[in-house]
């Protein structure tokens, strides 16, 4: 279950997903298969050309992309949510949810 962010942010989200743009959206979450997370940030981009080739340039398998019909995402948790954040200069985002 995602919490801690508005409409209007997931609004922004899904129209840059549709625009083919690699957009970010952290989020606090809850899900017992991974304990001790607390936040995840989806990135997102409906051309999955273009999704696959950023997740293999940050190190990323894109076998784990999820492809939902409107907006494919790809999940970060953990270190490397923290890592890619900072590398993609989404300071707010890591300030706000306290990755840094």
């Amino acid at each position: 279950m995602a919490f801690g962010i508005s409409r209007a942010e997931m609004t922004a989200w899904k129209e840059a997903v549709a625009r083919g743009e690699i957009a970010f959206l952290t989020h606090y979450w809850v899900d017992p298969r991974f304990p001790g997370m607390k936040t995840v940030t989806k990135v997102g981009c409906s051309d999955l050309d273009k999704l696959a080739e950023w997740c293999l340039s940050n190190g990323l398998n894109p076998k784990y992309i999820h492809r939902r019909d409107l907006f494919p995402h790809f999940d970060l948790l953990g270190p490397k949510q923290r890592e890619i954040l900072l590398r993609e200069n989404q300071l707010a985002q890591l300030e706000r949810f306290h990755l840094i």
